[in-house]
């Protein structure tokens, strides 16, 4: 499996994509965070990162699609998907490797948001007056989110040989799961309203981005991850059938 992982992260250091990605995600966060006045850190008054918060997982919508569209259906299109399946790795372990390379590079993106939090640390009046538990559950949120959507990119990419119709799966299947079924909740009152709502990302995200880490929402992300990734196996071992 580490061997698969380092193959595709290599590759994707070797090719455009990682640097087109990296580059649209700190430019888009980046001018959110610090320069549109609407949303500017600067013009807020408050030390936070909500701004960042809400804008990523958004971003991230449409760049996680574009890191995972060639996982799998590349390999279908090339023809290299029958060598790889010949290998003495099991279908699992080319999963993983592969759904944990995309998650790093998207982990990657993120490092150097740390400078935003260093930043907001030191502007703040008295210095350091910004919630730390609460940036530490939205970086924790983030990274859940991306876990996800790397999932179901991945899921996408195997139900296909055209990366086009990859990205564009992936992309409708994150919106759903993300914001679906908060837009659905809202259709409704009361109790089942909040239901609704606990089953899309979103609800979740809101609730780890507090500070508070509840073993619920950590149970939703991880089985969530589970179900996309179980499919993704099941695609690749209908080979078989």
């Amino acid at each position: 499996m580490f061997a698969i992982l380092r193959k595709e992260f290599n590759a994707f250091l070797s090719s455009p994509v990682a640097y087109v990605v990296l580059g649209v995600f700190l430019v888009a966060t980046g001018l959110f965070v610090w320069v549109f006045p609407e949303s500017s850190v600067l013009d807020y008054g408050y030390a936070d990162l909500q701004t960042l918060f809400n804008i990523a997982p958004w971003i991230f919508l449409f760049l996680i699609p574009a890191i995972t569209m060639r996982t799998f259906a590349e390999e279908k299109k090339a023809g290299t998907i029958e060598l790889l399946l010949t290998r003495p790795l099991t279908d699992g372990q080319i999963l993983g490797g592969k759904f944990l390379a995309c998650l790093l590079l998207a982990l990657l993106a993120l490092l150097p948001t740390l400078l935003y939090y260093y930043s907001v640390y030191k502007l703040g009046n008295p210095e350091g007056n910004i919630d730390s538990a609460a940036t530490v559950g939205s970086y924790l949120g983030l990274a859940l989110l991306a876990g996800v959507f790397v999932a179901m990119g991945v899921f996408a990419s195997a139900i296909t040989r055209d990366q086009i119709i990859a990205f564009l799966v992936a992309v409708v299947g994150c919106f759903l799961v993300y914001s679906g079924f908060d837009s659905l909740a809202s259709v409704f009152e009361g109790s089942p309203a909040y239901y609704i709502s606990q089953l899309g990302i979103a609800a979740h995200y809101r609730d780890i981005s507090k500070g508070l880490i509840d073993s619920r929402d950590l149970t939703y992300f991880f089985s969530l991850m589970a179900v996309l990734l179980l499919a993704t196996r099941l695609v690749l071992q209908s080979r078989n059938w």
